[in-house]
């Protein structure tokens, strides 16, 4: 009996080891329960793949989206290489377009621009809903084509000068009345006289339907002797007084050409902030270099 007590008799040292011992298999037994239970809690790998995946077709349509080009409304007469390769243009095509501008000359529809550049009617119809031509250019009515002859004889039209028309004459115009009339020939004046018939559109409050009837009996038929404005020399002043050009735009043209040097082209004007782009066809006639 006393042999068999021997054996539940330890020390103090002995009971430690004893004690750890026992607290090592429980920790190990409670870890693996533990372990057990999360791994039947997680999502199958495929769940989990799907949610991953989800969120990186979210984050590349997020930065396709932000890579994307956005193309706003524009006049085609201005297309610069970088602005035409960005719209898919090739450089013969661009090339083209230049040439004519050099020459002064601009295209006024989507159809004139693809005759100048000879791009395809793909590209055509994909860049065309951008394009934003003057006002004045698209207020003007196709005339009809007359393919079957006359049954009577077209009446001679006598033209009136449209420079030395008197208010009166101007009021017999349906649409033109007192102060309308007295509004065209203050701005001839300010002008110098019309130089070309469209500049009628440029009066203020005059309605695009109301000009083309005054077209129809009115154009230039003597020309005013205009002494162009040298925008290398001229003073912001000088500048200011054409009709066409703000006071603030022509201080920034002069600040343009003191930091750049001379103007080679007119078409540089554009590149000026709140400069009138869509009028240089018109201001074009009242400047050299």
């Amino acid at each position: 009996m006393t042999s068999f007590k021997s054996h539940f008799k330890f020390n103090k040292q002995e009971r430690s080891g004893i004690f750890f011992l026992l607290f090592f298999i429980i920790s190990v037994q409670l870890g693996y329960y533990l372990y057990q239970s999360n791994t039947e809690n997680q999502p199958s790998p495929i769940q989990h793949d799907a949610v991953v995946q989800a969120e990186i077709d979210s984050l590349k349509a997020i930065s396709l989206k932000m890579d994307t080009v956005r193309v706003y409304p524009f006049n085609p007469n201005f297309i610069t290489d970088f602005k035409g390769y960005t719209l898919g243009m090739s450089v013969e095509e661009i090339d083209r377009l230049h040439d004519i501008r050099k020459k002064d000359e601009f295209v006024n529809s989507a159809i004139e621009f693809q005759n100048v550049t000879k791009v395809s009617d793909s590209l055509l119809n994909t860049i065309s809903p951008y394009f934003k031509f003057p006002a004045w250019t698209q207020n003007r009515k196709t005339k009809p084509s007359n393919t079957s002859t006359s049954s009577y004889k077209a009446k001679k039209v006598i033209w009136k000068d449209l420079n030395t028309a008197t208010a009166e004459d101007l009021k017999k115009i349906s649409g033109i009345g007192e102060k309308l009339s007295a509004r065209i020939i203050k701005f001839r004046d300010r002008l110098g006289g019309f130089l070309i018939d469209d500049q009628l559109y440029d009066v203020y409050g005059l309605e695009a339907d109301v000009v083309e009837r005054a077209l129809k009996q009115f154009k230039i038929i003597t020309k005013p002797d205009i002494v162009k404005i040298n925008v290398n020399t001229a003073t912001a002043e000088e500048l200011s007084k054409l009709i066409y050009l703000q006071k603030h735009v022509a201080e920034s043209i002069v600040n343009y050409r003191n930091l750049n040097g001379s103007i080679n082209s007119l078409n540089e004007l554009v590149k000026i902030e709140e400069f009138p782009a869509e009028r240089i066809n018109r201001i074009a006639l009242y400047l050299s270099l």
